[in-house]
């Protein structure tokens, strides 16, 4: 790692002001030029105990870059993850505050209801599916408390950068439409997503490695070496297949997943 400890709990402190005031702070990649994967993560975990230390708590995860595109446009060859916090969850249908994200902007994924630990390494898409009790349809809300591009140097904002802000999560949005994941093909799941009843984005989740699942396997494994498991209980966003859809205050979003319902929400 090349930063010290001070350094990158200086950081989370940072991003921590930033979202609370709104007002983002410069690229870490351009601060630490030397800052690498583990140093991200590193400030990330260092966020997050200071958000629990206020009396947030774990209610689960999310995996992010997990198409070929994002990872072929950021140079890197495996997703990102995050961790959801209680104050992340919005209604079904029901109002965001946009006066607490600085740029907000939302995707459609599908989020995995965890029945049963599980855990790493060796995890495979038939673990995570013996392991998950509902797949229901989702929203995750994106903020970024980082700028995405520099002012100065117009230079766009790295890997390092997004998982330091807890790859980008702000809010998660769970449809009320659940199924057991088996009851369907999991991968053949799409999405029309809407922003005031005009059609932005459509996907289909094969776009998350091939199936959601394996996105799902991915993230017990990456983190089995700290220690970490998914738990019972647990709420993990597998990842988005669409492209990030931009909104605004008064915008509301709407992403139809045919015979598995709809989920929507309102930016008041």
């Amino acid at each position: 790692m090349a930063l010290s400890t001070s350094e990158i709990r200086a950081a989370a402190e940072r991003l921590h002001q930033a979202e609370k005031t709104r007002k983002q702070i410069r690229q870490l990649s351009l601060e630490f030029p030397a800052i690498t994967i583990a140093d991200a993560y590193a400030i990330q975990k260092a966020w997050i105990e200071i958000k629990l230390a206020e009396g947030r708590v774990v209610r689960g995860h999310k995996i992010g870059l997990t198409s070929k595109a994002m990872q072929s446009a950021l140079l890197i060859d495996e997703p990102d993850s995050g961790v959801l916090l209680d104050d992340m969850f919005f209604a079904d249908g029901g109002l965001v505050p946009s006066d607490r994200f600085i740029g907000t902007r939302v995707e459609a994924e599908l989020a995995f209801i965890m029945k049963s630990r599980l855990s790493g390494p060796g995890c495979t898409m038939f673990d995570v599916l013996n392991a998950t009790d509902f797949v229901v349809p989702a929203l995750e809300i994106l903020d970024t408390r980082i700028e995405r591009v520099d002012p100065v140097t117009k230079s766009t904002r790295k890997i390092f950068d997004t998982i330091a802000d807890n790859a980008a999560n702000a809010g998660i949005v769970l449809g009320g439409r659940p199924l057991r994941p088996l009851d369907a093909d999991l991968r053949w799941i799409g999405a029309l997503c809407y922003r005031n009843g005009q059609l932005e984005e459509t996907g289909l989740a094969a776009g998350v490695l091939n199936h959601p699942a394996t996105s799902v396997a991915w993230l017990a494994n990456k983190i089995a070496p700290n220690g970490l498991a998914l738990e019972p209980g647990q709420v993990v966003l597998a990842g988005s297949f669409i492209r990030p859809i931009e909104t605004r205050k008064g915008d509301t979003i709407q992403a139809d997943y045919g015979p598995y319902g709809s989920v929507s929400c309102y930016f008041a």
